[in-house]
């Protein structure tokens, strides 16, 4: 049967969702200067392509670390790994997969964070598991579990779940597999994701089938192979239809079970996955031993090339002695005998490894049992001779103990006190922003709608009135001229007073919602000349965004761009939105190519513009990053959870 599917993370930042329409991907591209959006959008583009052009994707995927190279960012350079190493494993090329995952890893180590941390261990520790060293496996995605249980990261704590039920099932211990595969299956059914859903369904039939029950994971294979259709995800179909060949296998249903696994390896020759057709290559192998077809030894002789050139040691001991039984049975005994040193040799060579390291661990316990007992010996002579000495010296540090742990309780206690006084105080903050930010919206809408209704509509009547005396009137040419240029004059001054309201509260932003006030504002920004701005919207246009932190969100590029044009001396100014509902966030985006700034002059608390954004980013729980230098413009990131 099948190894566990493992689950790798993609840890590719603000990277857009692959179902994007690949036409309006193109687009883009097309429009894409050299920067880091440009990155992102090459990683985007190849993961929308990847199923059906994986070489495509590779190409785009390197065009995007060259370019991250270019630019010095460090973070685009990572995401290299993650996506590139997709594209491997369904290649059987782990070795090459584990190399990339492992320089990731070390980038991450110098800049991410711990959900990024969290994602470089796990891709490591499948790598790993893939090539069938579960001790290593085990290391990183404990390492992994770590940091996501530090940020409370559930659909990660899900993957390391299934990843080590996967490591269960390989030790021989499917009662607590299936425990983690159960746990899995919870946190995915919670997270209402059906693609984690199907993850965690996979790695639970695979529990079932080690404990003998072929009828309920036959029923979970159908659930895979119904959601694989519907995210039109391959991977879940060749799960499907593998995991499917076994259950039948098992339930001595020979048909249906060949019938299977011949499907998954057609389909896997398509798709280029060889680890899905050794795979069906060993159960097909197994399922005519069984009834004594000859034909047998053609699947045995595939499985075992593609095992080869994967490097799956475990599989490629299983397939010969496959081939020593199979070829004894019709009587080719030097074959027979042949394999089956093949696979003494390599049950040795990895019992051999499982036995330095057992030995090893028994040395070094030995040796430090015999300290102990040196120690011990050392100890019990000493304390015959100064038994006084011992009481008094005992009776000291148990008096500095009892001291040392009132103390250290003491101060523990205080630091709690502390801990809650400034969760507190953080709390009272946030209420306060969210008071004034929620007051100062109000009075805005407040001020907007008087000068819209009240003095728009008195500077319209007065502007009426003069019309109709204009034409009761007998003037001077002179006095004509100027009574013009006073009808002019009312006209700017109605235009400036609707300018005005309109920037206190857009009636596009409450009408039509984000993604067309920003785009209108952009608009208006670009056509009055005072910056060149462009606008990008990527998967807004069916995004659920509530009204309130629409408006906080408006009003910090609102903020941002008005910056820029009164501080960067910029010529262009690019703005970005981007809505994931996958990852359920809003990722804001304001560049530009202005003279640029330290960043080291933020923490200076003079710049009420600046601390206007910080505290409506602050409101929203969301996060804020700023890369800038003298004279290379200015890129301001926020993500903003929905």
């Amino acid at each position: 049967m099948k190894k566990l599917t493992l689950i790798l993370l993609l840890c590719t930042g603000h990277i857009l969702s692959p179902a994007q329409n690949i036409d309006s991907l193109q687009g883009l591209l097309l429009k894409a200067g050299k920067d880091t959006n440009a990155v992102l959008l090459y990683y985007t583009y190849g993961r929308a392509i990847e199923d059906e052009q994986p070489d495509s994707a590779v190409h785009y995927y390197k065009k995007a670390r060259q370019l991250s190279e270019d630019l010095g960012y460090r973070k685009g350079i990572a995401y290299f790994a993650s996506n590139y190493i997709v594209v491997l494993n369904r290649r059987g090329q782990f070795r090459e997969a584990l190399t990339v995952a492992e320089e990731a890893l070390e980038l991450y180590k110098e800049i991410g964070d711990d959900y990024e941390l969290a994602t470089a261990y796990i891709n490591v520790g499948n790598e790993w598991h893939y090539l069938s060293d579960y001790a290593q496996a085990a290391e990183y995605y404990l390492l992994s579990k770590k940091h996501a249980e530090k940020i409370n990261h559930r659909s990660t704590l899900r993957r390391l779940n299934n990843n080590l039920a996967a490591v269960f099932f390989d030790l021989n211990d499917y009662e607590k597999g299936r425990q983690y595969a159960e746990a899995g299956l919870q946190l995915a059914t919670e997270l209402k994701d059906d693609f984690a859903v199907a993850s965690s369904q996979f790695n639970l039939a695979s529990a079932f089938m080690h404990l003998k029950q072929p009828e309920k994971a036959l029923e979970l294979y159908e659930n895979i192979e119904r959601v694989g259709h519907q995210i039109n995800d391959y991977t879940f179909l060749l799960d499907a239809l593998l995991g499917k060949g076994d259950a039948y296998a098992a339930m001595d249903s020979g048909p249906q079970a060949r019938s299977y696994f011949e499907k998954t390896i057609a389909f896997a020759k398509e798709k280029e996955a060889p680890e899905y057709e050794m795979y069906a290559h060993m159960g097909m192998a197994t399922l005519l031993i069984k009834i004594k077809d000859p034909t047998a030894g053609n699947y045995i002789q595939q499985g075992i090339a593609l095992a080869e050139k994967q490097g799956s040691r475990l599989e490629l001991k299983d397939l010969y002695l496959k081939a020593s039984l199979f070829n004894e049975s019709l009587g080719n005994l030097q074959k027979a005998l042949d394999y089956r040193k093949d696979f003494e040799i390599l049950n040795d060579s990895i019992i051999g490894e499982k036995s330095k390291t057992a030995v090893a661990n028994l040395e070094a316990k030995y040796e430090f049992e015999k300290k102990e007992a040196q120690i011990a010996l050392q100890q019990a002579q000493l304390k015959q001779k100064n038994i006084l000495n011992y009481i008094l010296i005992g009776g000291a540090a148990a008096l500095l103990i009892i001291s040392s742990l009132g103390y250290r309780n003491y101060r523990h206690r205080q630091r709690l006190q502390q801990a809650r006084i400034d969760e507190l105080e953080t709390e009272k903050q946030l209420a306060a922003t969210e008071a004034i930010l929620k007051g100062e919206e109000q009075e805005r809408a407040r001020l907007a709608k008087d000068l819209h209704d009240g003095l728009g509509g008195m500077l319209s009547g007065i502007k009426y009135s003069f019309q109709n005396m204009k034409d009761n009137l007998i003037l001077t040419p002179e006095n004509a001229q100027a009574f013009e240029r006073s009808l002019d004059m009312l006209d700017s001054s109605i235009r400036e007073m609707r300018r005005v309201a309109h920037n206190m509260m857009p009636e596009m932003l409450v009408r039509y919602g984000l993604d067309i006030a920003l785009r209108e504002f952009c608009n208006e920004i670009d056509g009055s000349g005072a910056v060149h701005t462009r606008y990008q919207s990527i998967g807004m246009e069916n995004a659920i965004i509530e009204q309130t932190t629409a408006i906080a969100a408006y009003r910090i590029v609102q903020e941002l761009v008005n910056n820029t044009i009164r501080h960067a001396a910029a010529t262009q100014v690019l703005v970005q939105a981007h809505a994931s509902q996958q990852e359920n966030l809003l990722t804001l985006t304001v560049e530009d190519d202005g003279k640029g700034f330290d960043t080291a002059l933020l923490k200076q608390p003079d710049g009420m513009g600046w601390s206007n954004i910080k505290n409506r980013v602050d409101f929203l729980k969301g996060r804020l990053d700023v890369q800038s230098e003298p004279g290379k413009g200015v890129s301001v990131l926020i993500e903003i959870g929905l």
